[in-house]
């Protein structure tokens, strides 16, 4: 469907609510009434040609008392869908009394198959017929949906030499003007922009990304294709239609099923109302209500080809608390073993949930197919580096990359969607990757290739056009690096997060000042015994600075097991947390000694070998909390932790180590570090010649002001 259609078709739904229901609902309810009425007109004209037949037919199964009539009747209508009620919408049309258009407005809908009920019960559509009763607007709107003008119909309006009049509305034309709809009334209720569609462009560009590069390898057979946030079903049905297209063009003959799950019940419906439209309807019942992530429609499913656009920057903290709450997560999908981890968690933070779309695809891949699986997903620019080494979107990237199925990321212009400006990427990920991608990565900068639209649509203002889509495509199926297209091994985005720890170095002063303060604490704290030691201490060691607090303590020790009192860990504590304090000229606290020869030194990870009263020992160090610091180690740093501590840290903090225990590894993604290009700076005689022209200028207005040469 060409744009002029799309966008006269769809002003003119938008003037039915503006016509009709002004001064009944306020705008951003006119959703309400306007997405089921669209749906059930779009029905109503398919059904007309056969309403005879399926009334007939409803007569003799009536009359045989046949209980179970759906099939007979659906084979009469000759769709997957029947209305056997004595109306259709142009029949109500002309009602004159308002309670008689009401009884029979509801019969009509009540007279759908079960599988349009359910369709009306998610729009809760029936909740509207008082209003628009009252209101007296209820023919007014029928009428305005029966103009002759317009064709909601997927079959075209024959004029009556049997011309096409009007063109039909396939279901991926529908599905164009009902989201152009929902994203208009999203506005009218100030939507937040997660909260939008996929345009056609970006479908077209997915679902070639999805197929392209295994188009000669299709063979004849079946395929399943699946999106875990549908919205009302137009991805899907654009990638089957592309599927359809390059296995006839290659000589094959292919069977597609569509799988999709959708949260939103509006969205929903119109996706399962377009399968029956086509007339699938066992296919209708492979869309399913509710949420992905807390309740997964396909739990045993595998599928082919996998793709969507779930919802970014939204909380998911509902769905997680169905599940358990973060602590008590235990979904198979999300808590794996992996690694050397039995509880490897995949669970990223509550207020952003779109790497789990990806993480459910993931564990739906064919493992024994020779295709495998296949999957394209949109996501924004946080999947690529929102958290850290060790966090659940850390995690989730390295369990992808270092499965090696991330095959390429694409970074798509700004504002080409509806109500987003965001920058926004395509990842592309497949568990049969070509030989040639085995361990590597491409990342692809398509975010200058774009046309402007004649005409924004929201915040969308541009597009790609057709040679954009086929620049992108062959960049993935022949990889090559360009301006545009890097590719990179997988260990180029993974990096170990070391700890860096630096000794405690403690002075203890004990000047007259600092032993009333202390002794009041001592008080307070009912540690008087401490302070009579610490006293006897300040007689016979001076007022310091004392310097090695490890001496210290054990005069301490010595003098209190001398005076029969017991110091015990508590008063240890007390004394450092209150007595001393840092001091970068004092000796490293040691924590733990060993006998030489009993631990072999190290001190890049914080065992040094050092002289204790002279003689010699091994030790390890207090860290200091303050002092903790952490680093980045890339995979692929040459010579690893230790040649990157030496030249990084150790240059120039020669007391730090690495706290082994606490290395975690992490992989982040970086567009901007690999696409970056630098502005150049302006010459100098460009900046001279600027100056000297601003001279002239202010020149100019001083005689102006002064008003005098």
């Amino acid at each position: 469907m060409n744009y002029n259609i799309h966008n006269t078709i769809t002003n003119f739904i938008w003037n039915i609510a503006d016509d009709v229901l002004r001064d009944v609902y306020v705008r951003g309810k006119y959703r309400d009434v306007i997405l089921p009425m669209t749906v059930i007109r779009r029905l109503d004209a398919l059904l007309e040609p056969t309403k005879e037949a399926v009334l007939k037919m409803k007569k003799q199964l009536d009359a045989a008392r046949i209980a179970n009539q759906d099939a007979a009747l659906c084979q009469a209508s000759g769709e997957a869908f029947f209305n056997s009620s004595p109306f259709t919408l142009k029949d109500l049309k002309n009602r004159a009394k308002v309670q008689q258009l009401k009884a029979d407005f509801e019969a009509y809908l009540d007279g759908f198959s079960p599988n349009v009920q359910e369709i009306l019960e998610k729009f809760k559509f029936r909740n509207q017929i008082p209003t628009l009763v009252d209101a007296d607007i209820l023919g007014a709107l029928i009428e305005k949906y029966l103009n002759p003008s317009i064709n909601l119909s997927p079959k075209p309006v024959l004029d009556a030499d049997g011309n096409k009049k009007l063109p039909g509305l396939d279901n991926h034309s529908m599905g164009t003007v009902f989201e152009e709809l929902i994203r208009r009334f999203n506005e009218e209720n100030n939507e937040e922009a997660g909260e939008h569609f996929t345009p056609r462009d970006v479908v077209k560009l997915m679902a070639d990304l999805i197929f392209l590069p295994i188009a000669d390898r299709i063979e004849s057979g079946t395929y399943l294709v699946y999106d875990g946030a549908c919205g009302t079903g137009g991805m899907l049905t654009v990638a089957e239609k592309r599927l359809q297209k390059l296995a006839k063009d290659a000589g094959k003959e292919v069977s597609i099923h569509l799988y999709g799950q959708e949260v939103q019940p509006e969205t929903y419906a119109i996706a399962k109302a377009d399968l029956l439209l086509k007339g699938e309807g066992v296919e209708a019942e492979n869309i399913r209500y509710g949420s992905t992530l807390s309740a997964d429609g396909f739990v045993s499913e595998q599928f082919d080809f996998m793709l969507s656009n779930p919802p970014y920057g939204k909380s998911w903290k509902t769905d997680m608390e169905r599940m358990g709450g973060k602590s008590d997560l235990k979904d198979p999908r999300f808590v794996v073993e992996y690694g050397e981890e039995p509880e490897y968690k995949m669970i990223p933070r509550s207020s952003d949930g779109q790497l789990l779309f990806l993480v459910n695809k993931l564990m739906k891949m064919k493992e024994r197919s020779k295709l495998g699986s296949r999957i394209v997903q949109v996501h924004n620019g946080s999947s690529l580096f929102t958290g850290d080494a060790g966090q659940g979107e850390s995690n989730i990237r390295r369990w992808i990359i270092e499965n090696d199925w991330l095959e390429a990321i694409i970074a798509l212009p700004e504002n080409i969607f509806y109500n987003t400006g965001i920058s926004t990427y395509i990842w592309v990920l497949t568990n049969r990757k070509s030989e040639e991608r085995r361990g590597k990565v491409q990342l692809i900068d398509a975010s200058g290739w774009y046309q402007p639209l004649r005409k924004n649509m929201g915040k969308k203002n541009c597009e790609l056009s057709e040679s954009h889509i086929q620049d992108i495509c062959n960049l993935i199926i022949h990889p090559i690096e360009t301006e545009q297209s890097k590719i990179f091994p997988n260990a180029a985005f993974g990096y170990q997060k070391v700890v860096v720890e630096r000794p405690l170095r403690l002075s203890v002063l004990l000047t007259e000042k600092n032993l009333r303060h202390f002794k009041q604490l001592c008080t307070e704290a009912k540690e008087m015994a401490l302070f009579s030691v610490v006293e006897t201490v300040a007689h016979e060691l001076g007022e310091g600075p004392h310097v090695n607090y490890n001496n210290f303590l054990d005069v301490m020790e010595l003098k209190a097991w001398n005076m029969g009192v017991k110091l015990t860990a508590k008063s240890k504590n007390f004394l450092r947390a209150n007595l001393a304090v840092s001091d970068e000229s004092a000796d490293p606290v040691i924590k733990k000694s060993y006998k030489a020869g009993k631990r072999k030194p190290d001190p890049l990870y914080g065992i040094y070998e050092t002289s204790v009263k002279g003689k010699k020992v091994v030790v390890e160090y207090e860290p200091d909390s303050n002092l903790r610091d952490s680093e980045q180690v890339p995979l692929l740093e040459g010579g690893g932790i230790d040649s990157f501590m030496k030249r990084e840290v150790l240059s120039y903090t020669p007391d730090a180590w690495v706290d082994g225990n606490k290395t975690q590894i992490g992989y982040e993604i970086s567009f901007t570090r690999h696409f970056y290009k630098p502005v150049p700076m302006r010459t100098l005689e460009e900046i001279k010649a600027d100056i000297f022209a601003l001279e002239q200028e202010t020149e100019g207005l001083l005689e102006d002001i002064v008003g005098e040469k």
